[in-house]
């Protein structure tokens, strides 16, 4: 039985929405978000194409309930996996939305977009305008973009690294979000 929005921890994905459903990343998240809905976890995502199609699958398909924040400007298929759906004026409202209603972000394999919407949460986290919570950053690509971001930035925040964990496998991620639940 689908569990109620409200009744669990919600977390947001942000990631590409070019990946295929044929590739082995597509499958491997909707399997990690299926089991991440299974450990009591709702989903959040800010389309249905890619990576954001995948989480919400293993969201759904784990009893999860899924919010879909899409865009007005861009039709919503059919075919997806959305328990609601909320329109959007722009993108950031669209993302605003995303960062600010969610318990904790998981940050897929992705692309600039994805890289936006890292860089405004991990500020928010970085210089306390939103309580800490579980940034995890999933997948093989984050950790020589985090150590060029370490290498060059000039940061606001003190320890602002602390603020996010790389995950590389199903076990890290449930792990990091169980100490939210």
């Amino acid at each position: 039985m689908k569990q109620q929005a409200t009744t669990r921890p919600r977390l947001a994905a942000f990631g590409s929405s070019r990946t295929g459903s044929h590739e082995p990343v597509y499958r491997d998240v909707s399997a990690l978000s299926r089991s991440i809905a299974e450990a009591g976890w709702n989903g959040m995502t800010g389309g249905h194409q890619g990576m954001m199609a995948a989480f919400s699958e293993g969201i759904h398909a784990g009893g999860g309930h899924v919010r879909g924040i899409t865009l007005e400007r861009f039709p919503t298929p059919p075919e997806n996996t959305f328990s609601e759906e909320v329109r959007a004026a722009d993108f950031f409202d669209r993302m605003g939305q995303m960062i600010e209603k969610s318990d904790a972000w998981l940050v897929l394999p992705g692309g600039l977009g994805t890289l936006a919407e890292l860089a405004m949460t991990w500020d928010l986290i970085a210089i306390h305008v939103l309580e800490p919570r579980p940034l995890l950053l999933y997948g093989a690509m984050w950790e020589p973009v985090v150590d060029v971001l370490r290498e060059q930035l000039i940061l606001s925040a003190d320890r602002a690294f602390d603020s996010m964990q790389i995950c590389h496998t199903h076990a890290q991620v449930l792990q990091a979000l169980s100490t939210q639940a």
